[in-house]
């Protein structure tokens, strides 16, 4: 059952982590590359700060985005702000979107947010997490998935096996951590089950394209080839 308090509380503790690391930072680094072919580390940031307007406007039945190019160009202006701005930035938005979460709502209610994708409301905060912790691994300045919480790395993996479960481009997929928890993916591609496992970072990794899955055991078929998210 989706706890959006609880998910609420775990993107703020996500954030003060991101900018406590952030802040450690100075303004040559923020122009240095990130981890995401083509962003620097200022685009990452810039991309946290409008993801919080956009799923603020998604809570407040807005459209996510105004368009898909207003969207790159708001994150190309804002990529190369000195540090403190960028830290004001993710601060403030940050903050709205806990304000806008605390709100009496329907939590229940489904709601659209880019590309016509729709979703329950109470799920928009661990959608925010997500943002939170994968981008903070993908500023490249220490911190790793291995280092991301234990509760939402198993999350992720289910949330992003459901979201390739059935694609035409992905065979029936087992995953298995080292621990012992399974989920089914694909199914859409012709040809034998494959199984896969490893640890749940290295599974999470793969599934969001941040690992080429050199960590994980395949034992039936090979590896399969995920499209992008």
């Amino acid at each position: 059952m989706i706890d959006h308090v609880h998910d609420l509380a775990s993107v703020h503790d996500a954030t003060e982590r991101l900018l406590l690391a952030v802040g450690t930072l100075d303004n040559a680094a923020v122009t240095k590359a990130s981890r995401l072919p083509g962003w620097t580390r200022g685009h990452v940031l810039a991309h946290l700060a409008r993801n919080a307007d956009a799923l603020v406007n998604v809570l407040e039945g807005r459209p996510m985005y105004v368009s898909g190019a207003a969207r790159e160009a708001d994150i190309e202006r804002d990529a190369a702000r000195p540090l403190d701005v960028q830290l004001a930035d993710l601060r403030e938005t940050a903050a709205r979107v806990q304000r806008v979460g605390a709100a009496p709502a329907d939590w229940s209610r489904t709601v659209e947010l880019r590309g016509g994708v729709t979703d329950r409301a109470a799920r928009v905060p661990f959608r925010r997490w997500a943002e939170v912790e994968l981008h903070h691994v993908d500023l490249d300045v220490g911190y790793e998935l291995e280092d991301l919480p234990a509760e939402f790395t198993e999350r992720e993996i289910g949330f992003l096996a459901a979201r390739f479960d059935g694609h035409r481009d992905v065979p029936t997929t087992r995953l298995t951590t080292a621990g012992g928890r399974t989920w089914t993916t694909g199914g859409g591609a012709a040809g034998d089950p494959v199984e896969v496992g490893g640890p749940a970072a290295a599974l999470l990794g793969w599934l969001a394209g941040r690992r080429d899955g050199s960590g994980l055991t395949v034992t039936s078929g090979t590896l399969p080839a995920l499209p992008p998210l």
